[in-house]
């Protein structure tokens, strides 16, 4: 039992000050062990599975953790808006028979109106302008 204490503690003060592991250490992590997988098939792939875990473990003990977190908060904002895009696509499929969406010419921003209405004119949320359309 000492003994693995006193490794626990020499590993606690390895790590002291390094960045650690986060969400896209795990992704890339992942996305590792999924290509080595897939190298079985494809012998040339080996390679480059050995890429995104060699990134991991970079991140993972490097002590320059504003860089680190920098990365992180690009990847999240990245995911955010893949997920946004996924999410809107779903419930423009859920609602494809009570309503409509299209894009507002001046911010972009997505508006949904109810379908059947006519000719309405629209005005949008984020920018307040108007927009005639048929539903």
């Amino acid at each position: 039992m000492r003994l693995l204490r006193k490794l626990g503690e020499r590993i606690r003060a390895f790590m002291y000050g390094r960045y650690g592991f986060d969400e896209l250490s795990t992704v890339l992590s992942v996305s590792a062990l999924i290509l080595a997988a897939v190298s079985a098939f494809f012998p040339p792939l080996a390679i480059l599975a050995l890429l995104p875990l060699i990134w991991s473990i970079f991140r993972t003990y490097s002590r320059n953790i504003a860089k680190r977190r920098a990365e992180l908060d690009a990847y999240l904002k990245y995911l955010g808006k893949v997920k946004r895009h996924i999410s809107l696509r779903r419930d423009m499929w859920r609602d494809r028979k009570t309503h409509v969406y299209f894009k507002c010419p001046v911010c972009k921003s997505y508006l949904r109106v109810p379908k059947g209405k006519g000719e309405i004119t629209v005005t949008c949320p984020v920018c307040r302008s108007k927009t005639d359309r048929k539903t």
